[in-house]
């Protein structure tokens, strides 16, 4: 049988650990936070700061920031992204390959919607059909990287060779994240969050 998540003790270090990282992280990047802002705007044609509605921990909704790489962002009905997809711009691929669209979760996880690292927030329709001792993922913030995210660094390429990519994402791709996630909570050190981190800065550069 699986356990309920982490303990207090886990919870209280893993919190701690966000918010103050969080807050030197955002002391560090709000300037060029704000620029990278600005250049979005004029890339996009639209504001360069968007949010979209996640699922969070207890199945709660929350507004995940990102700053926009597409010329069109639907919101929350746009559900797969493939390499190659052509609303993506030129300063969109630059921001995607260095995952610096996803510095302004760095508010989020400030606030508490978010973790530095677990399980990537989805939209309505996948954490939150969850079954069974599956929902153990729905115990923990989301995070802005995490064992699942690294495994899957590719995922818009491996997407982009599949016919049917939202099939593929929902039966082979998201299972598997699931999977890979519930071992991360089950076995959870903040050694380990913390070598996450570092396998996912390198891994963009």
């Amino acid at each position: 049988m699986r356990n309920e998540g982490l303990n207090v003790k886990q919870k209280f270090i893993k919190r701690s650990f966000d918010i103050i990282f969080s807050i030197i992280g955002l002391a560090f990047f709000g300037i060029p936070i704000i620029l990278l802002i600005l250049l979005a705007t004029f890339s996009t044609g639209k504001f360069g700061l968007f949010k979209q509605e996640r699922i969070g921990k207890d199945t709660e909704v929350f507004n995940m920031y990102k700053i926009r790489s597409m010329k069109r962002e639907e919101g929350s009905d746009i559900s797969i992204t493939v390499a190659g997809d052509k609303r993506i711009t030129r300063f969109g691929k630059f921001l995607r390959k260095f995952k610096l669209d996803e510095l302004p979760q760095l508010f989020n996880v400030l606030i508490g919607d978010m973790s530095f690292v677990g399980p990537r927030p989805d939209i309505k329709g996948y954490a939150d059909r969850l079954q069974g001792e599956d929902r153990i993922i729905l115990t923990v913030n989301p995070g802005i990287t995490g064992p699942a995210t690294i495994r899957f660094k590719n995922e818009e390429q491996i997407l982009a060779r599949q016919q049917d990519p939202k099939k593929y994402n929902d039966q082979v791709i998201w299972p598997e994240k699931v999977r890979i996630n519930i071992q991360y909570i089950e076995n959870w050190t903040l050694w380990k969050d913390i070598k996450y981190i570092f396998k996912t800065i390198f891994n963009s550069l």
